[in-house]
């Protein structure tokens, strides 16, 4: 397959626009006044099925041969691919086998069973995840749709900053999360064409910063299974593809700690009245933890989902506000 470019993410946009909802930016008056600069908030949390993902599904299984597509499909995921992947068979009329962790979040669980689509899962410690979509694959003949490691899933997901560019082409850097790396290169190919350079820089937990060292190292480094309020994110290696791309075309990748993935949680919550689980707040992190090291001019963050456990959402965003208000109140004694 040819090298992705910025043509595929155009021609992503043109396949999918009628299948998936163009989602708004957010501005807040009050952050940009902290941050002595205009921050833009790109709410995939308001897309079908709650996340950015259903911009690859949607692009891979409309990539698939129509036949190929009818005999089903199956794919793997924390949970957001999943839902993306139920609700794309659906549309294109095709059978649908995800494989999901034994302790997937149960809004995620929900939301796929309220699909149709079949159900596997797997312990997320003992990782057989793509042992077990391939064992699927070969027994019942179902094409595989990756969650990030595929040019037309890359590609589709890329058509989220593709969107945010149009209405903003004077943004000077994007913070985008990592997690398998599709989303980070699809944005990052989406930026490339610009004639004005913009930074794309990718964020993830410090507890699995598989990305962070593989771009150290030059390769594609393997960590144990990462522990990561952020479950989106737990990959415990890039994929071959989006590791490429990122390698070639990211800024940068910045770490952040738990706490502050929560404490973006209740800043987009607060500010931008934004309901994020803690992979889709962990770009919005990178800018609470590094905004010293972006270039100046206005950001970009794609807020990239909302799939999140009403309890494990209030537990957070309460610790943190508390944390938040301590802090201020700190300041004005």
């Amino acid at each position: 397959m040819s090298l992705l470019t910025s043509h595929d993410i155009l021609a992503a946009a043109d396949r999918i626009h009628h299948l998936v909802a163009r989602t708004p930016l957010l501005t807040s008056a009050a952050v940009d006044e902290r941050f002595g600069r205009e921050i833009v908030i790109k709410a995939e949390n308001l897309q079908l099925t709650g996340s950015f993902k259903i911009r690859g599904a949607v692009n891979a299984v409309a990539a698939l041969a129509p036949g190929s597509r009818g005999a089903g499909i199956v794919g793997a995921s924390s949970g957001n691919h999943a839902q993306a992947l139920a609700l794309a068979a659906r549309h294109f009329g095709a059978p649908a086998t995800v494989v999901i962790p034994a302790d997937a979040p149960d809004t995620k669980v929900q939301g796929i069973k309220a699909l149709g689509a079949k159900i596997a899962t797997y312990d997320r410690t003992m990782g057989r995840r793509d042992e077990i979509v391939h064992e699927l694959s070969q027994q019942e003949g179902l094409s595989i749709v990756p969650s990030a490691d595929s040019h037309p899933v890359i590609a589709g997901a890329g058509t989220a900053a593709w969107e945010m560019l149009r209405e903003r082409p004077d943004l000077a850097a994007i913070l985008v999360a990592v997690g398998g790396g599709g989303l980070a290169a699809g944005t990052a190919l989406a930026a490339s064409d610009r004639e004005t350079k913009i930074s794309v820089i990718g964020v993830e937990p410090a507890a699995a910063d598989d990305t962070y060292r593989s771009l150290a190292s030059g390769r594609r480094i393997r960590i144990p299974v990462p522990s990561t309020i952020a479950d989106g994110l737990g990959h415990t290696q890039p994929g071959a593809l989006t590791f490429e791309i990122n390698r070639r075309l990211l800024a940068g990748v910045v770490t952040v700690p738990e706490p502050v993935i929560a404490d973006a949680m209740a800043w987009l919550w607060r500010h931008y009245r934004a309901a994020a689980e803690p992979s889709g707040a962990v770009a919005f992190a990178g800018l609470l933890h590094a905004a010293d090291r972006l270039p100046p001019g206005p950001v970009g963050v794609i807020l990239s989902g909302g799939n999140v456990d009403w309890t494990l959402y209030r537990s957070l965003i309460d610790t943190a506000m508390t944390r938040e208000d301590t802090h201020v109140a700190a300041l004005l004694r």
